[in-house]
């Protein structure tokens, strides 16, 4: 009897296991980039927006302008291809910001002044 009552408890725990990992929310799929890691050992998910509002008041308080440090430098190698080819806009659910953002439910306010694609120049090796 006690080892029915321990074969029971357990298959219990097994299924509560099972239905609770089911029952999970699904995270976003992010799409890969296409250059180099250059983020440096900073979580990026978590502090992008520390290291935006930085790099902003860096360049409009104090004039300094890095180029590896633009914005276009991020959308260069997070930008998605469209059907057609070429990177899409903000508009679009697979841009790259838009994958968390969307997500979050977290309003992206970059692009209503900067461009949400790359310049054509430097948007050669975009991801799919």
């Amino acid at each position: 009897m006690v080892r029915l009552l321990s074969v029971l408890g357990l298959l219990v725990m097994l299924g509560a296991n099972a239905w609770a990992a089911e029952s999970r929310v699904p995270f976003p799929t992010i799409p890969k980039a296409s250059g180099e890691d250059v983020h440096q050992g900073v979580p990026i998910r978590t502090e992008h927006m520390n290291l935006l509002l930085h790099q902003r008041d860096e360049t409009m308080r104090k004039g300094i302008r890095p180029k590896n440090e633009r914005l276009q430098s991020c959308l260069s190698c997070h930008a998605v291809k469209g059907v057609d080819g070429h990177a899409v806009s903000y508009e679009s659910p697979k841009h790259f910001c838009r994958t968390c953002h969307d997500y979050v439910a977290v309003k992206v306010d970059c692009f209503e002044c900067h461009a949400s694609q790359p310049d054509m120049d430097v948007a050669k090796g975009v991801s799919q």
